[in-house]
């Protein structure tokens, strides 16, 4: 398929037919923050932390397709403001003790917090009063995490043919639901289906497994979020010179 070239500020990235934005900038080694959009599940374009600038209008680089010629600005003042503003308003908007949470470390929306350098929060805190589904022999659901990614939806009706998982309510009320009344107990689920390894928080966690790699020897411990994607872009640059 033809290639095309477009900008990301002010760099030539190349794309092909049917690639989105974000997936031509994964490529090329440049790193769009994201939190619902996953390789293994597809985008979503609902958390629209991966807002970018397309020709002077805002678009979600998950969803936007890439085109011959466009001006895409990505990492500027602007928009890393707004990110730290939509970052913000997903945390207060939950319980997340991240000194106290088994998946520190490891928690993407943590991860980008300090990417993103937010410090302290800048609106107040809402504290809803959730549920905690502790029913599952080996899958712990904790509601006050929960950021409505849909990634969890999505693996579980397309990767594990399952649907345990969909949403239910609208607006603030909007919340995670499994699809039997009495719980994940009474559901299929296992603690190895795609749907718990996706979760970008401390929502899903596998039981009996807790510490089982130590704080400070985890991902983001040491990490930024998003290295994995810049770093291939260096390490191809590196060999091309050598």
């Amino acid at each position: 398929m033809e290639e095309f070239t477009f900008s990301i500020d002010g760099k030539k990235v190349s794309g092909r037919p049917g690639q989105t934005i974000m997936e031509a900038a994964d490529e090329a080694g440049i790193y769009i923050p994201r939190l619902c959009s996953h390789k293994k599940t597809g985008p979503h374009g609902s958390c629209r932390i991966c807002m970018v600038i397309v020709n002077g209008r805002p678009q979600a680089a998950c969803i936007q397709p890439a085109a011959k010629g466009i001006n895409v600005e990505n990492n500027t003042e602007f928009l890393l403001e707004i990110r730290r503003a939509l970052f913000d308003m997903l945390f207060i908007e939950g319980n997340h003790y991240c000194m106290f949470c088994e998946k520190s470390g490891e928690c993407e929306l943590q991860a980008l917090g300090y990417r993103l350098g937010v410090l302290a929060s800048q609106f107040p805190f809402i504290y809803p009063k959730r549920d905690v589904d502790a029913s599952h022999r080996n899958v712990f659901i904790e509601h006050n995490r929960c950021i409505l990614c849909a990634r969890c939806v999505h693996a579980s009706k397309d990767i594990d043919k399952k649907e345990v998982f969909g949403f239910v309510n609208r607006g603030r009320h909007k919340k995670l639901a499994v699809n039997k009344r009495d719980g994940a107990a009474g559901t299929n689920l296992d603690r190895h289906d795609m749907a718990v390894r996706v979760c970008p928080v401390g929502t899903l966690m596998p039981k009996h497994a807790g510490y089982r790699v130590p704080i400070g020897r985890r991902v983001y411990d040491k990490l930024v979020i998003g290295h994995e994607i810049e770093s291939s872009a260096k390490a191809e640059k590196q060999g091309e010179n050598e």
